[in-house]
């Protein structure tokens, strides 16, 4: 198996409506989020920076990194990682310098539309550190709550959490991740995206890779904490479009409505 065979297998990117929506199942199926095509997050990975680099990579913790974006599917699998940007740039600016970002505003993704089985459209969830729009779901900010938009960011968050295990199972597995990694930038980048490739590899053929998340009993172990790769810096509150704001408040009426789940309001 060549090498390009093996990373395209092991890390397809969705290129259809069908593949998208096959992600959005998923997300119901498994954690009750409708038309969720994957959960975002960003990790600032430690490095020791190459000489005379100044603070181009010094971060926001104060330490150097390169920061690793990634998007997650409800099977705790990457369907997108950009790894590279440097880690001065701390909050959710980072995904603006990706391809990923390049072809969604331009609309080349093949998102689907509006799902008639809910009347609610496609989005991707993120927390506090990237910017809402209408296809870009985050939090309700914390001075704003009331018990709806309490529900709204515990179905979210209870969704979104997928990508901070995957960040934690592969930071557990592959311990180069959990020290400063001293070589050339260009080859940090092979290790992390190798780190990734093989994640997805044992997630599909190791039963004992991932073994206590299925039984959904998710250790310390296996969360991402400040001793190994840490949180991008949440950004300053942005003003959203009105149809942004639109979209989050009408998943919030189906999360207290029509989507509600039994358990909800215990958790809020």
């Amino acid at each position: 198996m060549s090498m390009f065979f093996f990373f395209s297998f092991f890390f397809q990117f969705p290129t259809t409506e069908l593949e998208w929506k096959e992600i959005g199942t998923e997300f119901e199926d498994t954690w009750q989020f409708p038309n969720c095509l994957g959960c975002i997050d960003g990790k600032h990975v430690a490095i020791t920076p190459p000489p005379h680099s100044g603070s181009f990579y010094y971060n926001y913790k104060g330490f150097y990194s390169m920061v690793l974006l990634a998007i997650a599917n409800a099977n705790y699998e990457f369907v997108y990682v950009n790894f590279g940007t440097n880690g001065r740039v701390s909050d959710g600016g980072v995904i603006e310098n990706t391809d990923f970002y390049d072809q969604l505003l331009a609309g080349e993704l093949n998102l689907p539309a509006v799902n008639p089985a809910n009347g609610l459209p496609y989005v991707f969830i993120s927390d506090e550190a990237f910017a809402l729009r209408k296809d870009f779901l985050k939090p309700y900010n914390a001075r704003t709550l009331d018990d709806s938009k309490r529900i709204f960011n515990y179905r979210l968050s209870r969704a979104r959490r997928v990508v901070e295990y995957v960040f934690g199972i592969m930071v557990a597995r592959f311990r180069v991740l959990k020290s400063c990694i001293n070589v050339k930038p260009e080859n940090i980048e092979k290790i992390v995206m190798a780190c990734c490739v093989l994640h997805n590899y044992l997630r599909r053929k190791s039963h004992g890779y991932c073994e206590d998340l299925e039984t959904c009993n998710v250790g310390e172990g296996l969360r991402c904490t400040d001793t190994n790769v840490v949180d991008l810096l949440p950004t300053p509150n942005r003003i959203a479009n009105a149809e942004a704001n639109a979209v989050r408040d009408a998943f919030k009426e189906y999360f207290n409505n029509a989507g509600s789940v039994p358990w909800q309001q215990n958790m809020i």
